[in-house]
């Protein structure tokens, strides 16, 4: 269903008399009930072994190549799958939310989700659910601390969104051997008040980007987060990028500005390459999250029970990580030039909608 991008059980249905399944299953599809009742029993520890699997033949086959500045990033980040007022499970998270009709509880999921950033590759590696009462940070560490007993050599730097810019989570990546990076807001004033102070009237860094300027200050060996066991570095950039309208073509310069906080240091990773790996976040939101919520059809929630959403999540991130590893590393560059990612997977839908005779296709006159 996920692989072929059908969204629905009942149109996975619909498909049963295929013959593709008789040669893949010898035998029938079951029922959409049956489907969503046995997801519900099934183990996520098996689902994630084949994650581990697939991420161990990946590497071997030196298909998940380090990014220009050596160094293997994990991003980490929160997606809420759904909410609703009327339907609710014992996973559900709950949430008060003011309408003109009066305060409502509203229920909702949330996974966190863990993602290996390649060379020109990305990979989803394992969620985790946020479990009632708890806040987002407890479940990324929970997830953390998983893939680093299986995967310890994964990666080298965490890197988050400003929510994890906290004390605790540093400590804890760095009492793994790791390096953390986050965005850093005035959540932290007096880092931010600190590094502001210091780097006024400092000459900035400057490069020429593909479609801007970047200027960057970076200084390192600040003591103003007391709570972080080691001096943390603060890179602040101004970027400047030509933006074309669609309203009239004009091209536009837009002005944008950024922070970061990291317990790297300067020898390890130079200015220019930080903030490349701190923008980079932006991949598991936008080819991560919005390409599973938008193509591949995981936010929709099959099966209303805890053991079911997560199961049917980490299936849909598996089909996205054989899609890409088979378009990007199998498909020849040429191919690729000339076909959509779009389009290979029509054409991998179209196998179950087409009769198999003797081996033939079968076409209508």
């Amino acid at each position: 269903m996920f692989l072929t991008r059908l969204g629905s059980l009942n149109g996975l249905e619909q498909t049963q008399p295929s013959g593709f399944w008789a040669r893949r299953l010898g035998r029938g599809l079951p029922s959409a009930d049956t489907v969503g009742r046995v997801m519900a029993l099934v183990a996520p520890e098996g689902v994630r072994a084949v994650h581990h699997h697939l991420y161990s033949r990946l590497k071997r086959m030196k298909a998940l190549g380090a990014p220009s500045h050596g160094l293997r990033v994990a991003l980490l980040d929160g997606h809420e799958s759904h909410a609703s007022f009327r339907r609710c499970c014992p996973g559900c998270l709950k949430r008060t939310v003011h309408t003109q009709q009066g305060d409502r509880t509203q229920y909702y999921h949330r996974h966190v989700a863990l993602s290996l950033v390649a060379d020109d590759f990305y990979l989803m590696l394992d969620a985790e659910p946020q479990r009632p009462g708890e806040d987002e940070v407890a479940a990324a560490l929970r997830l953390l601390d998983r893939v680093l007993e299986a995967s310890p050599r994964a990666f080298d730097v965490v890197l988050a969104d400003g929510l994890y810019a906290q004390s605790k989570v540093f400590n804890h990546v760095l009492s793994q051997g790791k390096d953390a990076m986050a965005v850093l807001k005035d959540d932290r004033r007096d880092l931010v008040e600190d590094a502001l102070s210091r780097m006024e009237g400092m000459p900035p860094t400057v490069w020429r980007e593909e479609d801007g300027r970047v200027a960057c200050w970076d200084l390192e060996g600040f003591t103003s987060w007391p709570q972080v066991h080691q001096p943390v570095r603060v890179i602040r950039t101004r970027e400047t990028r030509s933006v074309k309208r669609q309203l009239d073509g004009k091209r536009e310069g837009v002005e944008s500005r950024w922070m970061w906080v990291t317990t790297l240091s300067q020898k390890r990773v130079s200015s220019r390459a930080a903030v490349r790996m701190g923008h980079s976040r932006w991949t598991i939101e936008n080819q991560g999250f919005n390409e599973m919520a938008n193509r591949w059809h995981a936010d929709p929630i099959y099966k209303h029970e805890p053991t079911a959403i997560l199961v049917f999540w980490l299936l849909a991130m598996l089909c996205l990580n054989v899609f890409l590893a088979f378009y990007r590393r199998n498909l020849k560059p040429a191919l690729r030039q000339s076909v959509s990612m779009f389009h290979v997977a029509r054409q991998v839908a179209s196998e179950l909608y087409v009769r198999i005779s003797r081996g033939r296709v079968l076409v209508p006159p």
